[in-house]
């Protein structure tokens, strides 16, 4: 095997261009996805900024082209970012984190949509590379888009090395895609990786048609567009061209790879190297329209970095980072462009045998380059409104480069400046078409909030600053509850400490800042605060039951993998065949006590799991059928850590317990401990908690957690 090349001295903010290319461009191309060229060009025009508004459709919204881009690559950090992941570790991952019929994928069906077939195929035991194989799905099955709209992370954990990306790029491919798919997504991630390192695109090309055949489709073509090029300097009638040669009506089913790789070299071939004008001709060109234009996106956001993506109206303001992730690990749902550019950060790095990094200490919130916004917005309330602008400025930070500036203006009696990013399900998400956002809150009660605070220097006057959480509550509405209370003179720096009290089942929607003027004083404030870091860390302590009003959120705070679900003041799980999981919670809780009170009905296996990283990874103790209780470790199918006799009953309810600290497993019934295993095979080290149901339907009440140390 060759020697890893090292990472670029840059290489983290270019992961996090990269990562913002890839949402701009899904958020601008997903509100008109499949029209035609000239659809485009008679009800909308040329694509030079976000149309959603003029659809009434939303900017920030959950998409295949993002979860899925940034779902499958967890394959790295799952098997300890070995070299040599393997196609069949990658489609394991498919199994773990994908929820039949709910997450990620379009759910077109076996035969129509690709990556439903292969997933049919990887449930029914068929391991990748067989699982994606035009043998079995047929060559337009298998040559669609899919392998290409997933493909950005393994190209940005191998930066400036083209043979390995594009060699991580054909493994994950081939989950679920075959032939000129596969081609193109090879292309494109050797085109991503040495962008790294490399900004003349012609080089970019020549690298990316070197890793597939000569004598492909996808190689043919962009020989051919290129050619074009040199004599045709109209994109429009290049576009013409490409659509009587390589469009639709010879590549067919839904989505097929061809067209759309072409589109994406075409635009890349006429965009003067220029975002906003790249990113037009791959919009308004039609076809696959978030799918190339993430791609697209992506690619410019590596090549020319952070300051490329500013060279014409500002796309980034709007976007304030946000992406959703909607998985099995519900708690990675909720998520940023920094977050996720530290998760591929530290996969790359660990395949060179690096230990990872985690800015400012590991903070989630830590604003460490130029622009990041980490979803924080300023609040739109009556009583807030128009008195707050955020602005990433350099320096104001104890342990890093950069901070985000709360500037605010005419705060006073009654008029309060307040900005905050969601930690779960937002009302206007709640309402969002198309892939549901399916999510756990990031933040619960028990948890200790800390952030830290510096006010300007040359502010005139002391001001009052706070934590703050919006909480759902009756009808569905969220209400503020707020922090202790800290006075900041100019100039002084503080850190805010806030352990979250108890919610009665009610989620977490927001935290975020609130800055009042000094209540001593009937005075008007203005000025700047500078927000160095939040964060938060533990286990919760919190009892996941029913709210005391007819409020309905809480429901949405369990990520349903199971096949029938009922929600009142008992938990009614029930799974037809196989394995069902009802989860929640977040992967970074690391030690704790869960328990639930369980009242098997019919059951093969039902019971509670605690550090669950998906459908297929937890420890979990379970009735069994045969009268017996196992504590089993779901890992790549199911170990028995330990077993014993136990002569359950249907019907009758039993308190479970499982403790977990390090690689210790504790696990009692009714207050009686049964077994104390330690697990020093892989252990799993984080996750949140889950009812499991195998075939069958359980019912459970008093779900509840505390941190082991309590």
């Amino acid at each position: 095997m060759t020697h890893p090349i090292p990472l670029p001295a840059d290489f983290e903010e270019r992961v996090y261009a990269g990562i913002l290319g890839k949402i701009i461009g899904v958020y601008l191309g997903r509100p008109f996805e499949g029209w035609s060229y000239d659809r485009i060009i008679s009800e909308l025009g040329e694509i030079n900024y976000y149309v959603h508004e003029q659809l009434d459709k939303p900017l920030i919204v959950t998409d295949d082209d993002i979860s899925g881009t940034f779902t499958f690559i967890r394959a790295l950090a799952d098997y300890d970012n070995s070299r040599d992941i393997t196609p069949a570790q990658i489609g394991q991952t498919w199994l773990n984190y994908l929820i039949n019929q709910r997450t990620v994928l379009w759910w077109g069906g076996l035969g129509n949509s690709t990556e439903h077939t292969a997933y049919l195929r990887l449930v029914d035991g068929i391991q990748a590379p067989q699982s994606g194989s035009m043998e079995l799905n047929s060559k337009v099955v298998a040559e669609q888009i899919g392998a290409q709209i997933f493909i950005d992370g393994w190209a940005m954990v191998a930066p400036g090395d083209p043979v390995f990306a594009a060699d991580l790029a054909r493994r994950a491919a081939s989950v679920s895609h075959d032939g000129e798919a596969i081609y193109g997504a090879q292309v494109l991630a050797a085109m991503e990786a040495q962008a790294f390192v490399e900004s003349d695109l012609d080089a970019l090309l020549d690298v990316g048609v070197s890793v597939i055949p000569a004598d492909s489709v996808i190689a043919r073509m962009i020989a051919e567009l290129r050619e074009l090029r040199k004599t045709e300097d109209d994109w429009r009638v290049a576009l013409a061209w490409l659509q009587e040669n390589y469009g639709y009506h010879t590549y067919g089913g839904n989505c097929h790879i061809v067209p759309n790789h072409g589109l994406m070299i075409l635009s890349l071939l006429y965009g003067d190297d220029d975002f906003q004008k790249t990113m037009m001709i791959v919009n308004t060109g039609g076809w696959d329209t978030d799918c190339n234009s993430g791609n697209i996106g992506c690619l410019m956001g590596i090549k020319n970095g952070l300051a490329g993506l500013e060279t014409g109206p500002d796309y980034r303001g709007p976007v304030a980072d946000r992406l959703y992730l909607p998985t099995a690990d519900g708690g990675r749902a909720v998520t940023d462009a920094l977050i996720e550019t530290y998760h591929l950060v530290n996969s790359a790095r660990g395949l060179q045998g690096l230990d990872p990094v985690a800015p400012k200490q590991g903070a989630r919130f830590n604003f460490d380059f130029p622009g990041a916004a980490q979803g924080f917005m300023p609040d739109q309330s009556v009583d807030a409104r128009g008195t707050l602008t955020l602005e990433n400025v350099a320096g104001h930070s104890s342990t890093g480069r950069r901070s985000l500036a709360f500037h605010y203006g005419g705060v006073a009696t009654a008029r309060t400046a307040r900005a905050g990013t969601a930690t779960f399900l937002t009302p206007e998400a709640a309402k969002m078409p198309g892939y549901g956002l399916i999510c756990s809150p990031t933040l619960y009660a028990g948890q200790t909030v800390r952030a830290r605070v510096e006010a300007d220097a040359a502010n005139s006057k002391t001001v009052a600053c706070n934590l703050y959480v919006r909480v759902y509550g009756a009808g569905n509405e969220c209400v503020i509850r707020q922090g202790p209370v800290t006075q900041l003179q100019p100039g002084t720096a503080t850190d805010l400490v806030w352990t979250l009290e108890a919610t009665g089942g009610d989620p977490i929607a927001e935290i975020g800042l609130e800055i009042h003027s000094d209540p001593r004083v009937r005075a008007r404030a203005d000025g700047t605060l500078y927000l160095d870091t939040l964060t938060w860390d533990g286990a919760p302590t919190v009892t996941l039951a029913k709210p005391d009003h007819n409020g309905t959120m809480w429901q949405q705070a369990w990520v349903n993998g199971v096949d029938h679900l009922a929600m009142g003041s008992d938990l009614r799980v029930i799974q037809n065949r196989g394995t069902g999981l009802l989860i929640q919670g977040s992967g970074d809780w690391q030690d704790y006590e869960v328990s639930a009170t369980i009242t098997p009905h019919l059951i093969k296996r039902g019971g509670l799991a605690a550090r669950v990283q998906g459908m297929r990874r937890y420890y979990a103790l379970l009735l069994c059928h045969d009268r017996r209780i196992c504590l089993v470790k779901a890992l790549d199918g199911d170990t028995i850590l330990a077993e014993a006799d136990f002569a359950w009953n249907y019907d009758e309810p039993y308190e479970l317990t499982l403790r977990v600290t390090g690689d210790h497993i504790v696990a009692s019934v009714n207050s009686t401990q049964l077994f104390d295993v330690t697990d020093q095979d892989r252990p799993l080290t984080a996750g949140g908690i889950a009812l499991v149901i195998d075939e069958g339907r359980l019912n459970a009440t008093n779900v509840a957690m505390k941190r082991a140390s309590d």
